[in-house]
């Protein structure tokens, strides 16, 4: 069978989704999970747009084993030289090389013509391949492109060393059966087409960007890129679960194989979405949390005599559990651990601990303990232990005219901690305009939301908020999770306003948004 290998850009081109800005221990964190899942290639970055993206490319490198990693880089050799320093220390790098070749973006963008940038990919695909054994070229805005101009581009950067050629949809333009023959034509025109890796990278502009991936493998790609839960760029990308999961369930239509774990989809699909801040719809395909639920009398009645019948998806597949954990506040430590454990956390003595009396402090307010409420608690804290600044204290009170008081206790890296009060419409507003005069910020809250992570009136919430920096017109994400509303609230908004405070530190650095 031939194998489809599968190529993430979720800390690439999903970090390029407004209002989402991962940190470089966010970065790592996903990139372990990713290679976990199975994943071929991590698309890490694109070092020369600032040094933080450099440091988070060069960390990824230095964590990973056993998959490759690339990062991105134009058409300039400053570009390539930032891409190989980043990732001298990977195990397998590969770079990531890229041109526009469309008339439009010829000529509003770039201001050359087809001569000039056929030279541009020759000259720099060639200094690419000294650096990396493996280039992999993108005609960006392929598919707005003249196709014999697209086979030219294309057949100049195998020639100059390329191993890899990605055909992007830059925009979500195309649609399957136009992506599909795009593909056999490039087959057709192209000499040594099977001598080289051919993959798609599709935008979802249109809703088709799943199903021209497909489309291009069954003409010949055998790499798909895209992201986890399909964020990215304006409407987004392939979301590589549903791909995953296509060729897996339809054997029939798709004789290929990969290495992607199915098991690990949906705790790779929970992790980005709290960490990227952007939420999983309920009716979203593969790992929503409608996707294996029944309201139907008939189908209940049917998945009830046969799961068959209305289910073409386990939900153990891909990792769903749909039994309750039977934990409570009489469960000691040992099952705790056992629980988790199972789960795929592996936490030293201290994280237990901790992990262990926070597991109880929950237990002793709600009813039942779920694997949901297992999940949020150690993602939440996962979260805290990589922030400098930890909601310490959290007082409420009310203030004559109808008004709210806070007072707040912050502790920072050092462990020293921060006091103030402040007063606001609400009690909301109390605890952030609080926070402000203790973090000394100038921020404006862009998003507030609020869900329950489980059922029932015991509930813990899930707070997401995202901050806008007025002094950068830069975004930052925040989540807190805990049983109490207010809580919660603070926790999201310290959590975003430490990245308000570490981009200070590098104001002036801002990044380049690409494809």
């Amino acid at each position: 069978m031939k194998n489809i290998q599968f190529f993430d850009t979720s800390l690439r081109d999903g970090e390029q989704t407004p209002g989402v800005n991962f940190n470089t221990q966010e970065k790592v964190q996903v990139a372990k999970q990713l290679e976990k899942w199975g994943i071929d290639v991590i698309e890490a970055g694109f070092p020369i747009s600032s040094q933080g993206d450099f440091e988070a490319v060069q960390a990824i490198a230095r964590s990973l084993k056993q998959t490759a990693v690339t990062a991105l880089a134009r058409c300039n050799k400053k570009d390539i030289d930032r891409v190989a320093e980043a990732l001298a220390d990977a195990v397998y790098p590969q770079i990531h090389v890229f041109i526009a070749t469309s008339p439009i973006h010829m000529e509003h963008k770039l201001h050359m013509n087809e001569q000039e940038v056929l030279a541009s990919i020759k000259e720099h695909v060639s200094y690419a391949k000294t650096k990396f054994s493996q280039v992999q070229f993108s005609p960006e805005d392929a598919t707005r492109t003249e196709k014999n101009f697209l086979v030219q581009a294309v057949q100049t950067a195998i020639d100059a060393g390329a191993t890899i050629i990605n055909i992007p949809d830059t925009v979500g333009y195309s649609n399957p059966t136009e992506f599909g023959a795009l593909f056999r034509y490039l087959k057709e025109n192209i000499p040594n087409f099977s001598e080289v890796t051919f993959s798609s990278h599709c935008h979802d502009d249109l809703g088709m960007a799943s199903a021209n991936a497909l489309a291009a493998i069954e003409n010949g790609a055998t790499r798909v890129e895209g992201t986890v839960n399909g964020i990215g760029e304006r409407a987004g990308n392939t979301a590589l679960e549903e791909v995953a999961l296509a060729l897996y369930i339809r054997k029939d239509l798709y004789p290929y194989k990969s290495g992607i774990v199915l098991q690990e989809t949906k705790r790779t699909s929970d992790l980005v979405s709290r960490l990227s801040g952007v939420a999983i719809p309920r009716n979203k395909a593969i790992i929503g949390a409608n996707a294996y639920a029944h309201e139907s009398g008939i189908h209940q009645d049917g998945v009830l005599k046969n799961p068959s019948t209305y289910e073409i998806i386990t939900p153990s597949l891909v990792g769903v559990k749909t039994n309750a954990l039977p934990l409570g506040k009489l469960s000691g430590r040992h099952a705790f651990v056992n629980r988790i454990e199972g789960m795929g956390y592996h936490l030293t003595e201290n994280e237990v601990r901790e992990a262990f009396k926070k597991f109880k402090d929950l237990a002793d307010k709600k009813k039942q303990v779920t694997e949901e409420d297992l999940e949020a608690l150690m993602t939440g804290q996962t979260n805290e232990a990589v922030q400098d600044y930890q909601l310490e204290q959290l007082q409420l009170q009310f203030v004559s005219g109808g008004r709210q008081g806070a007072i707040v206790t912050i502790q920072d890296a050092s462990g020293e901690t921060h006091t103030d009060s402040a007063v606001g419409a609400g009690s909301i507003q109390a605890i952030y305009n609080t926070i402000d005069r203790i973090m000394k910020q100038s921020v404006a809250l862009q998003r507030y939301s609020i869900r329950s992570v489980t059922e029932g009136e015991d509930a813990q919430a899930e707070v997401r908020i995202s901050l806008e920096n007025k002094e950068t017109g830069h975004a930052f994400n925040g989540v807190g999770i805990d049983f109490d509303v207010l809580q919660a609230s603070a926790k999201a908004y310290i959590q975003a306003s430490g990245q308000v405070k570490k981009e200070e530190k590098i104001i002036g650095i801002k990044g380049v948004q690409v494809r």
